[in-house]
């Protein structure tokens, strides 16, 4: 685990084998406040997908290249920061093997407006999908495959240049 970010830092990012708790992370980013207006949490799960052959994932495991995904995810928050005034944010980013239903990625953002702690959720997520350097292999009844980059996404990080 990565000691970048603890609980009482209102920005920062980690990368970590364990689950994290979600309401934990947004009650402590606002613990104490009365400047925050707005919280926005988004967690990502790893879900059950059918193959187009109709084979369910069975696990998916997370690698990532330790300092440098830490240190593209703290630039991210760093841009995010100049975009909106945000009092909060922070990344916090799973990796090894995770089963259907486990938690993989959350961002938290606060600020004094929904609209900012929205925007910046969204951008933190879209960015943090295309440019930190983490992979994706898929586990499927016996066989597994890397997750190849989805245009997709690539898509909606390019609306925020």
């Amino acid at each position: 685990m990565s000691a970048a970010l603890s609980l009482a830092d209102p920005f920062g990012v980690r990368v970590q084998a364990e689950p994290f708790d979600a309401a934990a992370e947004a009650a402590a980013m606002t613990r104490g406040r009365v400047d925050v207006g707005a919280v926005v949490t988004f967690a990502g799960l790893c879900r059950a997908d059918l193959a187009a052959d109709g084979t369910a994932l069975t696990a998916l495991t997370l690698e990532h290249y330790p300092g440098m995904a830490e240190e593209e995810m703290g630039r991210l928050i760093a841009e995010a920061r100049q975009r909106w005034p945000l009092l909060g944010a922070r990344i916090v980013h799973r990796h090894g093997r995770l089963v259907p239903g486990d938690p993989i990625v959350l961002v938290v953002t606060a600020s004094p407006h929904r609209g900012a702690a929205f925007a910046a959720a969204e951008f933190l997520m879209d960015w943090l999908k295309t440019s930190a350097p983490f992979w994706k292999k898929e586990d499927r009844a016996g066989s597994g495959d890397w997750v190849e980059a989805k245009s997709t996404d690539d898509a909606a990080a390019e609306r925020w240049k």
